[in-house]
């Protein structure tokens, strides 16, 4: 026996549901933002000691890194402009478990020594064949997120942008993560090697 009218519970309900529809998009804007501005330092890092440290590989780094970005990009515009909404977040959920099934981010087999001619080629090819498509499948988040926003019932849809500072902070909690990171590890090992003197 319920003590609302349908109606009512309705009219109760939509304030709790817009707040919940915003809470989802504001956290996974965050937690996109967060993985992408994360992987980036993370997985360079990864890949100099192969080099040896040359700054080259930070260099090719941000061309795939930025390329990579471009490509999420103009996937969401494409998803966005030609696909219905429903076929566009099914293309976009096959595209992140593809993504999702590609994890752990690692060095792919295959390239344990640099060639002597082609370095720059080579590395392209090192980071896209091992984080190549969880990093675009992310990348697309932000633009698509904020598109599909702007698509619902929600009283900011008509000016989605806000949600940018959910992504911003995303990304600056990323960037000063990492350097504290790589400080605390760096003081714990040096804190190691001389119990071990």
């Amino acid at each position: 026996m319920t003590f609302l009218s349908p109606g009512l519970a309705s009219r109760l309900a939509r304030p709790f549901t817009a707040q919940l529809l915003l809470g989802l998009f504001v956290a996974a804007l965050f937690t996109s933002a967060l993985l992408l501005f994360a992987v980036q330092p993370m997985f360079t890092k990864m890949v100099l000691p192969r080099l040896g440290g040359s700054p080259s590989v930070r260099s090719v780094a941000m061309v795939f890194f930025q390329a990579e970005l471009l490509a999420g990009y103009s996937y969401a515009f494409v998803l966005t402009r030609w696909l219905p909404l429903r076929v566009a977040l099914v293309v976009h959920l096959v595209v992140l478990g593809a993504g999702y099934f590609a994890l752990p981010i690692a060095i792919a087999t295959g390239f344990d020594r640099p060639p002597v001619d082609g370095e720059a080629v080579w590395l392209l090819q090192l980071f896209a064949r091992s984080l190549g498509l969880p990093f675009f499948a992310i990348a697309a988040n932000g633009p698509l997120l904020q598109a599909w926003f702007s698509r619902s019932d929600h009283r900011h849809a008509n000016d989605p942008y806000f949600l940018y500072g959910a992504s911003n902070v995303g990304a600056f909690v990323a960037l000063i993560a990492y350097p504290s990171r790589h400080l605390s590890h760096r003081i714990y090992s040096i804190g190691w090697s001389n119990i071990r003197c």
